[in-house]
């Protein structure tokens, strides 16, 4: 017997196209969220087919938005956004406000009320979470300084979009009792003041921070109390519940007591918890869960979506795509030099910001369910949204072209915060050793080309990670001649003052590895984790230098293969050295002898 389930149909419906669909996007190499909303646009009332049902959709899009923010609030680290301050906030500030006024600048010239201007650019203003970590990830750049400032200046913006979820619908209620917030409707009653915009904004705040008070004075200590007792409780069903209890609860009872968003809501309490040493286990425990509803969060804003906007304002939409392509991105790339940092940390930041996601989405509905922003105004985000982050694989592509190049041109200059150490004549020691002139760097430049390393017969490291650093340390203990290739500041610092040389870059470009002096090296160990990354350092390597013995590491036999192919001598794969390692402390134990009929057997 058949029954009505428009549940049941809409997340199945949801999650099947979403799977599909975002499988073609990842065998694209596109970010699987686009096929998340194109699964939304077939399903949406603009499209032929199966529709799915407008009212449960929207709901389950709320729970996706909560788990979302909580996920963002359990990765929120103030240390890593106070080591990038000086850059990422006055940056991510001037640009959102550059954005802004591009994106509020367009609403003026078409017409809409300032608010929905407002409300517009903020939405072009902010990137998304999920892709911009993602590409980060993918490329290897989260662990470096140009990867610190992108994920600072992104924490920026987040808590930017986070304080407009607050103001704008205090905004949006101009003093109108009609449409203000029921309990500030009633406290300006009882202290009988008439309530104008100001006094709507100080209570809005006034709830905000009772609510904050409350999550940092009880919610602190109660909230990872109560998730250590449930774990010291043994059941893992149970801690994952308790953590999903947390992210819900404290959404709807922010929500219901202090007419605080959900999104807000979510988010502290995501912050909150992160100061927990169980942190990280309730992100791995709600992942699962937190993926599913934000898969179910972007086919709902993809229903929302009317493809015919394409079709009847291309010039509109190409002006959209224009602010988030170009706008946002000449903004940074500026803001950043401006602030004296490499271009090749401008240009990565730059692409980095080029698309827009999930804050831009929840902006666009917050403005059209307060009447600030117009359904075009929010067809025209969505559909830049989509376009910027099928875009931002090139734009990426654009910049890993342009920075192996810059930073090939690196010239020996003096009175710079050294950057990476340059072994020259000047900087040999009295035992002839290569030292270093902590005021001679390599940094970027236009004007010539840096010396290559004095070293022969020697070994290169590239990379300085936890593998990397092993590696040093124990050439360094045995006396042999090396030197390092690295992109990222902090280590680089470590091994300037352990007197080591460093060659700041990328070693997939070829002139940082002639800047090695790998013609002349004996060995080269390639020490990062990204195998496609490797892999054309093993291939430029071995252009170079025919003869040149290549170490590399691997996560899985079919890296091994590729990376042997490109011309590796020897790859390790390290769960497999583990099981070496296990298997040959079980040989030393003295295992008592098998009967022989339980041999035969």
């Amino acid at each position: 017997m058949l029954h009505e389930t428009p549940l049941i149909s809409t997340i199945v419906g949801g999650l099947v196209l979403a799977f599909a669909f975002g499988y073609v996007a990842h065998r694209l190499k596109l970010p699987p969220l686009v096929g998340y909303l194109f699964a939304g646009i077939l399903v949406g009332p603009h499209t032929p087919g199966f529709v799915a049902d407008q009212h449960l959709a929207p709901e389950l899009a709320e729970i996706g938005v909560i788990l979302l923010m909580f996920g963002v609030g359990l990765h929120f680290s103030l240390k890593d956004l106070l080591s990038v301050r000086g850059v990422a906030v006055p940056g991510a500030v001037v640009q959102i406000g550059f954005a802004t006024l591009l994106g509020w600048a367009m609403g003026w010239f078409m017409g809409w009320p300032m608010g929905g201007g407002l409300v517009f650019g903020l939405a072009l203003s902010v990137a998304s979470t999920v892709v911009l970590l993602k590409a980060l990830q993918e490329r290897r750049l989260v662990e470096t300084e140009r990867g610190k400032i992108a994920v600072g200046w992104l924490i920026v913006e987040d808590l930017a979009m986070v304080l407009a979820l607050v103001l704008i619908p205090a905004f949006a209620s101009n003093g109108d009792a009609g449409h203000a917030d029921p309990l500030a409707t009633a406290v300006a009653g009882l202290l009988g003041i008439e309530l104008n915009l100001g006094w709507v904004l100080a209570l809005t705040l006034l709830k905000v921070g009772a609510f904050l008070g409350l999550m940092l004075v009880v919610g602190r200590r109660l909230i990872p109390w109560m998730l250590h007792a449930i774990a010291h409780s043994g059941s893992r069903e149970l801690f994952r519940l308790g953590v999903l209890a947390v992210a819900l609860g404290v959404a709807f009872g922010s929500a219901q007591l202090f007419g605080v968003s959900l999104a807000l809501g979510a988010f502290f309490a995501g912050m909150v918890l992160a100061e927990s040493e169980l942190s990280h286990r309730a992100a791995q425990e709600s992942l699962p869960l937190r993926d599913a509803f934000a898969v179910l969060f972007f086919v709902s804003v993809g229903m929302l979506f009317d493809p015919n906007i394409l079709i009847d304002s291309p010039l509109k939409v190409l002006a959209v795509v224009f602010i988030i392509l170009i706008g946002k991105s000449l903004a940074a790339f500026v803001i950043v030099r401006a602030f004296g940092m490499p271009t090749g940390t401008a240009l990565t930041i730059s692409a980095s910001l080029a698309q827009i996601g999930e804050f831009s989405f929840i902006l666009a509905e917050l403005g059209v369910g307060l009447n600030l922003l117009p359904e075009e105004g929010r067809d025209l985000i969505l559909a830049g949204a989509i376009i910027s982050i099928i875009l931002n694989p090139l734009m990426f592509y654009f910049a890993e072209r342009v920075i192996p190049r810059i930073e090939a041109r690196l010239v020996p200059q003096r009175g710079e915060k050294p950057v990476a150490g340059a072994a020259t004549d000047d900087a040999v020691g009295a035992d002839g050793v290569h030292g270093f002139d902590e005021d001679i760097a390599r940094v970027e430049g236009e004007t010539g080309a840096a010396t290559a390393s004095m070293l022969t017969g020697h070994a290169i490291v590239v990379g300085c990670g936890r593998v990397g650093k092993i590696v040093a340390d124990n050439l360094r203990a045995n006396g042999v001649a090396f030197l390092v290739v690295e992109d990222s500041d902090r280590p680089v610092e470590d091994l300037l003052r352990q007197k080591t040389e460093v060659i700041m870059g990328n070693a997939t470009s070829q002139r940082v590895l002639e800047l090695a002096n790998i013609a002349a090296a004996k060995s080269l160990v390639v020490a990062i984790p990204n195998a496609f990354e490797a892999g054309n350092v093993i291939q430029r390597a071995r252009e170079i230098n025919p003869a040149i013995l290549i170490l590399a590491r691997a996560h899985s036999d079919a890296e091994v293969e590729h990376l042997l192919k490109l011309g590796a001598d020897r790859v390790i794969m390290g769960e497999r050295e583990i099981a070496n390692g296990m298997l040959a402390s079980l040989d030393q134990v003295h295992w008592p002898a098998v009967p022989k009929e339980d041999a035969d057997a």
